[in-house]
C-alpha cells in the first residue's frame, strides 16, 4: 500500500517529544524522516534516564521507549550545526526537503542560521514548522515551555481537573501527555500545508504552540468563561452521577477501582441498569418508574447505584455491564490500556523490532489510512544513519572522514 506521505522529506531540528512526535507521525504515514542530533550530544532527551520515578530504559538493552515513541521510523544524523564545516552538509539537506520542523528557540534559530530567512534562501519551497511553547509572536516567544507548564497549566486543564478546596493541583496523567496531543496536531497542519503547495505552488510557515494545543483541548470551558464575561463558577459536583441523572459518571467498585458512566437517557437505560444489576425492583420502583421521577431523584438513585457498584468487583462488573446497551467504559491503568482489545483488532497497539532484535510494542499513531494498520520501525541510535544519509547527498568518503575529523558530524 502507498503511504500518503511517501517521497516527502522532512528535516527535523527538534528536542523532546513536542515536535519529534510530529515527525514520527509523518514517518508513520510514509515520510522520510531525517532527524538532527547534536554530533557530541544528541537529543537531550537521550539523557532522561528516569521520568516520573521510573527507568525509562529497559535494562540490558538498547531500547528506550521514551525516544522510540517521539522518534520511531526517523533516521539520526549527527551534525553540530554551529561548526563551519557543517553547514554545506547542512545546506544540502535542505535543498533535498520538503519541510523543515524545530522546536528551537528564536535566539537559538538566529545563532545556528536556522530561521525562516536563513531556510527559505536556501530552499524557498521548503514548508517551514515552529513548534513553541507559547506561540511565535508576543511578549513570550523567547520563552522555552514544556507541557506541564505551556499546555496543562496555562492552559485551562490543570484548573479544570483540580477540586475547589484541593490541597495540591492534579497532574498531568502521563508524562508527554500534552507533547503528544501536539505533535498529533502539527502533523495535522503539515499535512494541510502540503496540500496547499501542491494546489498553489506556495510553502506556509506553520506555527503550532503548546499553549495553544491546550487551550483549543479546553475550548468549551474557555468558550463558556469568554461569553459569561468572567471566571466560571464553581460548582460542587455530586459525588455520584449529576444533578439529573444517577447513570452519568464515575462509580468505585469493591476492589477500589472505578467505572465512568455516560448513559445520558436516564428513562431508556435504567431498567437495563437495574435488570443487570439483579436489583429489577428500582425499575419499578414509584420513586424511579418515569423519566421525571428518575431525574427528580437523581441524587437518592444515585446513592442507590453507587451502593450497588460497591458490592461487586471491577471484572465482575465488566463482564455484567458488557451484556447491556448503555454507554460505559472501566478506568483502564497503562497496562490494560495496552492490553485493550479494541486497540489491538485495530492495530493500534504495534510490533516493533528494537535494535537488539527483539520485537516489543509501542502504540501507534491513531489515523489509518485505507483500513490499514501502521507498520513501525524503530526509533533510531544516536547518529546511525549519518554515512549513510550523507552517502545519498553526494558525499565521498574522504569528505565525511574530513568532517569527523573537523566535530562537525559524527
Amino acid at each position: 500500500m502507498h503511504r500518503p506521505m511517501e517521497g516527502v522529506r522532512v528535516l527535523e531540528v527538534a528536542q523532546f517529544t513536542f515536535v519529534p512526535a510530529a515527525g514520527a507521525v509523518l514517518a508513520d504515514w510514509g515520510a522520510d524522516v531525517i532527524k538532527i542530533e547534536h554530533a557530541e550530544r544528541g537529543d537531550a532527551q537521550r539523557g532522561l534516564v528516569r521520568v516520573l520515578g521510573l527507568e525509562t530504559i529497559s535494562k540490558g538493552s538498547s531500547f528506550f521507549p521514551i525516544m522510540e515513541g517521539p522518534n520511531r521510523g526517523k533516521r539520526s544524523v549527527g551534525l553540530a550545526l554551529e561548526k563551519p564545516s557543517a553547514r554545506g552538509v547542512f545546506e544540502r539537506l535542505v535543498r533535498s526537503s520538503d519541510v523543515f520542523l524545530t522546536n528551537f528557540l528564536p535566539t537559538a534559530r538566529k545563532k545556528l542560521k536556522i530561521d525562516v530567512d536563513d531556510i527559505r534562501a536556501i530552499n524557498p519551497k521548503i514548508i517551514y514548522v515552529r513548534g513553541s511553547g507559547f506561540g511565535a509572536r508576543g511578549p513570550e516567544a523567547d520563552k522555552g515551555g514544556y507541557d506541564s507548564t505551556a499546555f496543562w497549566a496555562r492552559g485551562g486543564s490543570a484548573a479544570g481537573v483540580t477540586p475547589p478546596g484541593s490541597d495540591q493541583m492534579m497532574r498531568m496523567p502521563s508524562g508527554a501527555y500534552g507533547d503528544s496531543i501536539g505533535g498529533m496536531t502539527i502533523a495535522g497542519g503539515i499535512a494541510a500545508a502540503l496540500y496547499k503547495r501542491a494546489v498553489t505552488g506556495e510553502p506556509s510557515i506553520v506555527d503550532v504552540s503548546l499553549l495553544g494545543v491546550g487551550a483549543w483541548a479546553t475550548q468549551y470551558s474557555v468558550n463558556m468563561a469568554l461569553m459569561a464575561g468572567g471566571p466560571l463558577p464553581q460548582r460542587p459536583q455530586p459525588k455520584h452521577g449529576s444533578a439529573t441523572n444517577p447513570l452519568i459518571g464515575a462509580y468505585r467498585t469493591s476492589d477500589d477501582r472505578w467505572l465512568e458512566f455516560a448513559m445520558l437517557q436516564p428513562g431508556r437505560y435504567w431498567p437495563e441498569f437495574c435488570r443487570l444489576a439483579g436489583r429489577e425492583d428500582l425499575a419499578t420502583d414509584e420513586r424511579f418508574n418515569t423519566t421525571e421521577k428518575i431525574m427528580a431523584n437523581a441524587a437518592e438513585a444515585a446513592e442507590i447505584v453507587a451502593d450497588i457498584i460497591r458490592q461487586r468487583t471491577f471484572a465482575e462488573w465488566v463482564e455484567i455491564l458488557s451484556q447491556g446497551e448503555g454507554q460505559w467504559a472501566a478506568a483502564q491503568n497503562a497496562w490494560e490500556v495496552g492490553q485493550d482489545p479494541s486497540l489491538r483488532a485495530n492495530g493500534l497497539i504495534a510490533q516493533v523490532v528494537d535494535a537488539d532484535g527483539k520485537t516489543r510494542e509501542l502504540v501507534a499513531n491513531p489515523v489509518q489510512f485505507d483500513e490499514t494498520p501502521v507498520t513501525l520501525t524503530r526509533a533510531p541510535q544516536f547518529a546511525e544513519h549519518t554515512d549513510e544519509v550523507l552517502r545519498e547527498l553526494g558525499l565521498s568518503d574522504d569528505e565525511l572522514i574530513q568532517l569527523k575529523i573537523d566535530g562537525a558530524i559524527t
